[in-house]
């Protein structure tokens, strides 16, 4: 791992032409994903600042920044989502760029916008990258123009009755903008259409201020494949390989793995090169995912978005190639160039994320205090968390208490590590969903790679019931015993943050 250890260091020297260093970088962000910037931002020596809600005053990362400030009431509309108070907190903070992280205002172009006005470096694509994307209608229709293959189905503007008749039941509903499974439907017949599409209309309007919706043909048993994508001010442009997000829940991904198990071959190269061309046709600059859906029955990956943000699933990304997408993120924004980078993949490495939610009450959201939450220093293990023993779980926010990843040499070895790690973890005072994720990772099904989006309704049609369940004494027991039987070179860092080992595979391997 030599060579990219020194790739890494060559690109924090700089590389090319340094348009605007970055000291001091203020996170529009919350939990998980504002530590995991910290983290990284601590290691590159650039100052750090917080803004929270009122009800994150104590949480980790308001902790962990070194500076910080309250932006606002607990509701993400009066704080995270309140663009022009982030800017003046920035600006109060005598911050040099904002990071925005996911979600909240990642992809709002007019935030994006207004933070270059305000004389701020926004660390992600430009604002008309964004707006171009974010329509996904337009995007639909650039792809089209450059030869990537797209899910036949509407446009714009069109009799989605008769179209969906040309194309043939069952078809998908999608909001325009938007995503996260939000204004989407599956329609099984043409009866079901009109109540459909109002629905998604009425959802995607709510939630994203746009009522507009098109339609695609609906594909049966389909993979979730996106490919990681950089790019900078000077051209150049470079995947960081494949992941397979199929395994959701409501449209929601559970479980995320690099490199997709089972694609064929020459699928896998030619999803690459549609993603590479996707993103040189915008001029792409930072880093964003292309997504597709893949047809096992044509052997086909469509076009489906492109994110213009920091994925969720980032870290096996960053595993299998020993790369950190934060920093690059920063250095592409200060104006490095990517020419030098040739990344390589190595292993496997999978993704779950932990959510307070109980799987037992169709996976109800749950709120309150984590009394407990901790895990044994396991090989190959790596835990991003914004809480901690103690911490707050609030209604007001995604449920998300932790992604847990786990890597190998191959992807058997990183589901027994991952396996191993659900089992040993320990999280007392709120339900969540970590037994029900190990059920899924030790399924038959998922072992042998039969992955698709349709996963959970064909092999959980019930929903979750376990054999048993553990009470809690014995589950802190348990805990308590591998916690002082681990090997303490084994140990990571602090759960609540970042198991930071960029790209130190040979640690794990001791």
């Amino acid at each position: 791992m030599r060579r990219k250890t020194l790739v890494v260091h060559a690109l924090s020297q700089g590389l090319g032409l340094v348009a605007r260093k970055i000291r001091r970088l203020f996170i529009a962000n919350r939990g998980e994903i504002a530590v995991r910037i910290i983290r990284t931002c601590r290691r590159l020596g650039i100052e750090t600042c917080a803004g929270y809600s009122a009800a994150d005053r104590q949480a980790l990362f308001v902790r962990e920044a070194d500076f910080s400030v309250e932006l606002g009431p607990a509701a993400a509309r009066d704080s995270y989502l309140n663009g022009q108070r982030i800017i003046q907190a920035a600006l109060h903070l005598r911050a040099d760029a904002i990071h925005p992280g996911y979600g909240f205002l990642s992809e709002n172009a007019d935030f994006a916008r207004q933070v270059a006005d305000a004389g701020l470096i926004f660390v992600g694509p430009s604002p008309e990258t964004i707006a171009r994307m974010g329509d996904k209608i337009q995007a639909r229709q650039e792809m089209e123009k450059i030869g990537v293959p797209v899910v036949p189905g509407s446009t714009a503007n069109q009799d989605l009755a008769l179209e969906a008749r040309r194309i043939g039941y069952p078809v998908l509903i999608k909001a325009a903008r938007g995503g996260g499974g939000r204004g989407m439907r599956i329609v099984e017949k043409e009866s079901d259409l009109l109540e459909a599409v109002q629905s998604a209309e009425r959802e995607a309007l709510s939630a994203f201020g746009d009522g507009s919706v098109f339609m695609e043909k609906y594909i049966v048993k389909p993979r979730h494949v996106e490919v990681q994508i950089l790019g900078d001010a000077h051209g150049n442009c470079i995947h960081l390989f494949e992941r397979d997000c199929s395994i959701q829940r409501r449209h929601q991904k559970l479980i995320e793995e690099s490199p997709a198990p089972g694609l064929p071959e020459k699928v896998r190269r030619e999803v690459l090169e549609n993603a590479l061309s996707a993103v040189r046709s915008l001029n792409y600059q930072n880093a964003g995912t292309v997504e597709f859906v893949y047809s096992p029955a044509d052997e086909t990956c469509y076009f489906l978005e492109i994110n213009t943000r920091l994925q969720v699933e980032h870290p096996v990304t960053e595993l299998v190639t020993g790369l950190d997408l934060v920093e690059l993120q920063i250095r592409i924004a200060e104006g490095f160039s990517l020419k030098e980078l040739n990344p390589e993949a190595r292993g496997h490495a999978v993704e779950v994320r932990l959510n307070a939610e109980d799987p037992e009450q169709n996976f109800l959201p749950q709120s309150g205090t984590v009394h407990l939450m901790e895990l044994p220093g396991l090989p190959g293990i790596r835990l991003d968390s914004g809480i901690e023993s103690g911490s707050q779980v609030s209604v007001y926010y995604d449920s998300m208490l932790a992604k847990l990843i786990a890597w190998g040499e191959n992807r058997s070895e990183a589901l027994n590590r991952l396996s191993l790690a659900l089992e040993s973890l320990c999280i007392l005072g709120i339900r969540h969903n970590g037994p029900f994720l190990r059920t899924l990772i030790d399924h038959p099904a998922f072992r042998a790679g039969e992955v698709h989006t349709g996963f959970l309704s064909s092999h959980f049609p019930a929903g979750y019931a376990p054999e048993s369940r553990p009470r809690e004494e014995s589950l802190a027991a348990t805990a308590a015993a591998l916690l002082h039987a681990t090997n303490a070179r084994y140990r990571a860092q602090p759960l609540s943050g970042v198991w930071a080992l960029y790209p130190s595979f040979e640690i794990w391997k001791t």
